[in-house]
């Protein structure tokens, strides 16, 4: 598969493909892409296997846009958008690996449904805990 053309709006890329397809992905995924300005999402190439913007320093695979998480679960959504946590102390205090729950955030593995809500139950513990404080 081959992306001939992109566009974005607020929250994803799209891409269409040789045969007419539509595609899309979380821009959350790129965060050089998400905060860049129309000019700068602009100046990409298409490449042998993808799309590269040279400025930004961002590549994006033809194949990343028929990954089945093309959109971030809730869980990924959190830590995504909240950059300013510190995902090594978080995964410490819920007693998991920092590096496992990266890879979780990232997409390169993907936890069983009960590790995503214990994740999510820990987000929420923590949260009523900063709001008795």
């Amino acid at each position: 598969m081959k992306i001939i053309e992109i566009w974005f709006d607020a929250d994803y890329i799209y891409g269409r493909d040789e045969n007419g397809k539509e595609h899309r992905q979380s821009l959350l995924w790129y965060p050089k892409l998400r905060q860049a300005d129309a000019d700068e999402r602009k100046k990409y190439s298409f490449g042998f296997s993808g799309i590269h913007w040279r400025g930004l320093d961002e590549d994006i695979s033809f194949d990343s846009f028929v990954y089945e998480d093309a959109e971030p679960s809730p869980m990924q959504r959190f830590f995504l958008t909240h950059r300013e946590i510190n995902v090594a102390e978080f995964a410490r205090s819920l007693g998991i690996n920092p590096t496992l729950l990266r890879n979780y955030i990232n997409g390169f593995k993907k936890p069983s449904k009960e590790r995503e809500q214990e994740i999510i139950d820990h987000i929420h513990k923590l949260g009523k805990e900063m709001l008795a404080a």
